[in-house]
């Protein structure tokens, strides 16, 4: 391209302290040839986030702060796009590290394939052996499917993709994100684009570095809340469902029968004795690289992620997102 289209970068931040500096020197540091801005939208941390990103406005004019009272990501989010000035806007979470020519492939797989949205792959990078074996499991088909954003694939249209660069006639279309949507929220307003004739579009050249989380406890809160919430894209967008998402409920339903099962019926606890075996023969691949503790914590991994979406699909509430704009137009729609 003879002329590069100027880029705003929003970014959601609450208690980054640690990282937002370095997130933002990232950015800054682009290889991109147009102008940049940065918008962060900053929710009530616990932490020093807001000097941080006070002194980093003042530091620099291509920053601006905004503030999100919520807390809530996507509230963050439309905090921000409302808040920026261009009309090519990517999503940058307050932890990311963008590879230096991650915005200058954004704008050249926009341009050259007419999409709404295009992003790239969630390369889950560990530290200790634990985040290493959850790195390996959630970019792995046995852990997540076959979603390219975290196992990699060929480019092209795609259902979601992680983060995104988006052209701003997009996100003005849709109004941009479902701010009743505490989680999924990128799949849903992905759904909406896509269900108003645009494309979204994964370009497996683009890559941002995440870190897994720390312990059991917190992967497993993360994977019920994506399941819980996955539940309710799926109750408010009909034919949005497949067997992908339907593997970790059968799983859970299938292993807590056949436990109850087996207290009368010996033979109905070889259904859990299956699950585990296929679990631990999974993870021998998976584990190939990592120490000894990080092999052995492979299958853990594998097996808090599928039990912990599971269960949070299985007892998402009816009511969980009612409040969001799909709902009240089919409330709406239904009086």
């Amino acid at each position: 391209m003879t002329t590069w289209p100027p880029v705003s970068v929003v970014m959601p931040i609450l208690n980054e302290e640690r990282h937002l500096a370095a997130a933002v020197r990232h950015v800054l540091a682009q290889e991109y040839p147009g102008e940049l801005e940065v918008v962060l939208a900053v929710g009530p941390s616990k932490d020093r986030t807001r000097e941080v990103a006070d002194g980093l406005a003042a530091a620099d004019p291509r920053v601006k702060v905004v503030d999100n009272p919520t807390g809530r990501t996507p509230a963050a989010l439309n905090a921000a796009i409302g808040a920026s000035s261009h009309g090519i806007v990517a999503r940058i979470d307050g932890h990311a590290m963008m590879p230096s020519d991650y915005l200058r492939v954004a704008v050249e797989t926009l341009e050259q394939t007419g999409a709404d949205n295009v992003g790239g792959i969630m390369a889950a990078e560990g530290e200790t052996d634990w985040e290493k074996a959850v790195a390996a499991a959630m970019t792995s088909k046995v852990g997540v499917g076959n979603a390219r954003f975290h196992t990699g694939g060929a480019g092209g249209p795609a259902d979601t993709v992680y983060l995104g660069v988006f052209r701003r006639s997009a996100l003005d279309r849709v109004e941009g994100y479902d701010e009743a949507f505490l989680r999924a929220q990128d799949w849903e307003m992905n759904h909406r684009i896509r269900a108003t004739g645009g494309v979204v579009w994964f370009q497996p050249r683009m890559r941002v570095s995440y870190r897994p989380r720390p312990s059991v406890a917190t992967l497993a809160r993360q994977y019920f809340h994506y399941g819980r919430w996955r539940r309710v894209v799926a109750r408010q967008h009909k034919g949005t469902i497949n067997l992908r998402y339907l593997a970790p409920p059968a799983a859970v339903l299938a292993i807590a029968a056949g436990l109850l099962a087996g207290a009368v019926f010996w033979p109905a606890l070889l259904v859990p004795a299956a699950y585990i075996a296929a679990i631990l023969a999974a993870s021998v691949p998976l584990g190939r690289g990592l120490t000894l503790k990080g092999g052995l914590c492979v299958p853990v991994a594998l097996a808090t992620m599928h039990m912990a979406w599971g269960t949070g699909f299985l007892t998402s509430p009816p009511g969980l997102g009612a409040d969001s704009r799909t709902a009240r137009a089919s409330d709406a729609g239904a009086r």
